[in-house]
């Protein structure tokens, strides 16, 4: 008798501890495939942290294969899933199509970055949602800062040095927060010839920051913020971006060059493929993980609506925590199913929220016992290294190495603007030229960057320049804006193990796709369509 083929899309949070549970109880008597676009499981929580050069990016990501023995894996993104004929369609890295034959399904495909549709964003904000795009903003910011030291005129200066951030949730915050410190120090190396100093803006429409923590670790944090010099504006967002900066919906225009979008994150689109019960977006399932009707079809992470037993009538929020702890359910139900172990309903007891904020400062609510200061700054790196599934000695050791030495601060140029759109449905994978969806163009020059259709881009926020369509109309959402990915808009759904709410920021979270801390379950993102490889051209920033 065939063994039966247990297939998992998506390796975020959820899918990642379903594969992990499920190769520990098979015991080499099913058949598990993994698919996902990359090779590792991104660690999100830890994300600004490598994008202010504290942690190297391969501290954050563990890989598949050498953590899930008796798990085959399969890279691509799924972008079909027909459940009468029990077939997961998908396109390897390469452009190719395949085809998944599953008994059982697990759903864990996570969520991508919301964009809201305010003029100017999708062409020049930056999103936050994977490793790629967390590269790309350690090198534009240290690039602005660089540009701002050399510029003769004060408004240059002053434009090139201000970074708004829009989402006061987990992501936003801690983006802005390490942002600030990281480019504190840069200057004080290399003063700014006009005696002026960066500027960090952190904007939502939220009445407070850290809308889903406690008011009491919300004003800790605000109050951290403030204390560094961020400029933190509630009540307000962005109502328009254009390549000379941003409006705010208050009135004022911030002149900048550089837009994080970090408005939270939406469920990934693949669910509705399946023509299935739909709850804002997300799969409807049972308590037991299980979609009605579908009983070979489980669902979890962000792309599930999880029936909140604590709370009936509602649903899990979108955290990591919560797609943790999802992936071992699913796993036990999936073993009961093929008659392994009884099956047991999802509930849950919160374990807190952790906020990193830089230094020996942090937020945190362990057990619902409210911390701040170097004691939540403890509690908070030591959450996260018991939370890691690797890695653990590296980051300590990476760690240790910022407390005693100065940080680094140089360009790599390894990731371009065009490589990570903020409308991209793949925040885990950065475009490659020729690559799939794309046209191949000719290698550019070391220090530019270029925009799809080939049109030199032009002072775009993002330090991108703003795109020009061949007939001379602006591109429309081309990846000049910055990619926001599942991913983590309302601040995304921080994904993080420590249970972190999906942020709804209303810059919070981006209709369209976003970032976020753990509680981004990974999943296997469909690739989107329109945005072809970009051709050569210069950057003007």
């Amino acid at each position: 008798m065939s063994r039966p083929r247990i297939v998992i899309v998506g390796a975020g949070f959820a899918g990642y501890r379903t594969a992990r549970t499920l190769s520990r109880m098979s015991q080499g008597k099913a058949d598990i495939t993994l698919l996902n676009p990359t090779d590792y499981f991104l660690y999100l929580p830890l994300l600004p942290q490598v994008a202010a050069g504290i942690l190297e990016p391969r501290r954050v990501t563990v890989s598949l294969s050498g953590t899930l023995p008796h798990v085959r894996l399969v890279l691509g993104e799924a972008h079909g899933v027909d459940m009468d004929a029990r077939t997961v369609q998908y396109t390897d890295p390469e452009g190719n199509g395949g085809t998944l034959a599953y008994d059982r399904l697990v759903l864990a495909v996570g969520s991508v970055n919301k964009l809201l549709p305010i003029p100017g964003v999708a062409e020049h904000a930056h999103g936050f949602r994977g490793l790629p795009e967390a590269l790309y903003l350690r090198d534009h910011v240290t690039r602005q800062v660089e540009l701002a030291a050399a510029a003769e005129d004060r408004d240059t200066c002053a434009a090139r040095c201000t970074f708004v951030v829009v989402g006061a949730g987990y992501t936003g915050t801690e983006v802005a927060a390490h942002g600030k410190m990281y480019t504190d120090a840069q200057v004080r190396k290399h003063p700014l010839r006009q005696g002026m100093s960066p500027r960090w803006m952190l904007l939502d429409v939220a009445p407070r920051v850290l809308p889903e923590m406690d008011e009491r670790l919300s004003a800790t944090a605000d109050r951290v913020l403030r204390e560094r010099g961020v400029d933190v504006r509630m009540g307000t967002s962005v109502k328009e971006a254009t390549h000379e900066g941003v409006l705010l919906t208050d009135g004022e225009f911030v002149p900048s060059r550089t837009l994080v979008w970090c408005v939270g994150v939406r469920p990934d689109p693949l669910v509705e493929s399946t023509g299935e019960a739909l709850e804002r977006g997300r799969l409807v399932v049972d308590p037991y993980l299980q979609v009605p009707g579908r009983p070979e079809v489980f669902a979890c992470g962000d792309a599930a609506a999880v029936p909140d037993l604590n709370n009936p009538g509602k649903y899990t929020p979108m955290t990591a925590q919560h797609a943790w702890r999802h992936g071992k359910v699913a796993a036990v139900n999936v073993a009961a199913s093929l008659g392994v172990g009884e099956r047991r309903p999802y509930r849950h007891r919160d374990l807190g929220f952790v906020v990193d904020l830089g230094g020996t400062q942090a937020a945190a609510n362990p057990l619902g016992v409210p911390l701040s200061g170097p004691a939540a700054g403890a509690v908070t790196r030591g959450y996260h290294l018991a939370a890691m599934p690797g890695n653990r000695v590296r980051v300590a050791a990476d760690w240790l190495l910022d407390a005693v030495l100065p940080r680094q601060s140089v360009q790599l140029g390894l990731v371009r603007s065009w490589s990570v759109p903020l409308e991209s449905s793949s925040p885990e994978l950065a475009r490659v030229p020729g690559g799939p969806g794309g046209q191949a163009r000719t290698d550019e020059p070391a220090g530019t960057e270029s925009r799809p259709g080939g049109e030199p881009a032009k002072n775009q926020p993002g330090g991108e320049p703003a795109k020009n369509q061949p007939g001379g109309e602006p591109a429309k959402n081309q990846p000049g804006g910055e990619p926001a990915k599942n991913q983590p808009g309302g601040e995304p759904a921080k994904n993080q193990p420590g249970g972190e709410p999906a942020k709804n920021q209303p810059s919070g979270e981006p209709a369209k796709s976003r970032s976020g801390a753990p509680a981004r379950s990974g999943r296997a993102k469909r690739r989107h369509p329109h945005h072809p490889a970009p051709g050569p051209v210069e950057r003007d920033d």
